[in-house]
């Protein structure tokens, strides 16, 4: 199952960067030496077994805007699932921007109607902190109006922290097509678990695509904090191929991660809680967090290899079969 994804903004605004820090592995310095993307940049990603994302990531200078909106209108907005339009926000060209995003969505209208809209408004890091909140909501406020009659749903973004994985992940979890039974089987899960929380992350761009809460939590951005430190520290796992086991001891956490020819599993632990991350199905790792001291780190691993198969399972679904209610354990 394929899904068209259009990647659009003007050029220097940050696209190619963002989608080679989450698809391509790229770290936020390393973008630098990027260059401007000619015309439209096409690549697949493969999620979750039958779920391909058709990604065309198109060239924002005005010459490509200009023939995207004319000669190529029908081939570029035809079957579209997702507009992600990419506006920087310190840029000094705000209403041709709007205009071109504008004409975008009148493309959308008439060749894809039932697109759905994400706006980025991208690097606002630069913008001074007691400031973001602010101007990225005037943005926000300003891009819903211009959309209509079609909505759309905006993100204050920066390669250089968490906030492009909160993007991108609720982009692509809306795109899963077995999302519901995914969920349902995640949190029978976390109940057989009796742990706090259980997320399940795309293995390549360790973007979070599930998850399942028992317990409240006091951080509301801490998915896409886990997906950020976790990415880097698989990126990290990657210069070391050579070792065949790594140790790291801090003040109070012991992370024992076990390499081969890639990262595959960790287990955090301290006295307030364990975090286990494994590799679960061949698309997927997950995380589960637990408070409660006195289950054994063996029942929860063995426990997370039994629910393997069911999961591998749950993500051949095309979103309308009927998932088995029952997640297999060990007690």
């Amino acid at each position: 199952m394929k899904k068209k994804v259009l990647l659009m903004g003007k050029s220097g605004a940050g696209k190619t960067s963002m989608r080679s820090i989450i698809f391509a592995n790229y770290i936020a310095r390393d973008t630098r030496r990027l260059g401007a993307t000619i015309d439209v940049e096409h690549s697949h990603v493969r999620f979750l077994g039958n779920l391909v994302l058709n990604l065309w990531d198109c060239g924002g200078q005005k010459v490509f805007m200009d023939s995207f909106l004319t000669t190529q209108r029908d081939t570029i907005f035809r079957n579209v699932e997702v507009l992600i339009y990419v506006f920087d926000v310190e840029s000094d060209e705000y209403d041709r921007d709007m205009h071109y995003y504008q004409s975008c969505l009148e493309a959308l209208m008439q060749n894809s109607h039932d697109a759905k809209i994400f706006c980025l408004i991208h690097k606002m890091d630069l913008v001074p902190e007691d400031q973001r909140t602010m101007i990225f909501e005037k943005r926000e406020s300003e891009l819903k109006k211009r959309s209509l009659p079609l909505s759309c749903e905006c993100f204050r973004t920066s390669i250089w922290d968490e906030t492009l994985y909160k993007a991108w992940s609720t982009i692509v979890h809306l795109l899963i097509p077995n999302i519901t039974q995914l969920e349902t089987s995640l949190n029978s899960f976390a109940t057989i678990l009796d742990a706090d929380e259980v997320l399940l992350f795309e293995k390549a761009t360790f973007l979070v695509i599930a998850s399942a809460l028992r317990k409240d939590h006091t951080d509301p951005h801490r998915f896409e904090k886990i997906s950020n430190i976790i990415k880097q520290f698989k990126l990290s796992c990657r210069l070391a191929l050579r070792m065949s086991h790594c140790v790291v001891v801090t003040d109070n956490r012991h992370i024992n991660s076990k390499l081969q020819a890639q990262f595959k599993s960790m287990e955090v632990r301290n006295h307030m809680f364990a975090a286990f991350i494994d590799t679960f199905t061949p698309n997927t790792y997950v995380m589960v967090i637990m408070t409660d001291s006195s289950i054994p780190s063996a029942a929860t691993l063995v426990n997370i290899r039994n629910a393997r198969k069911h999961f591998e399972k749950v993500e051949k679904l095309d979103g309308t079969t009927v998932v088995p209610k029952s997640v297999p354990k060990t007690t």
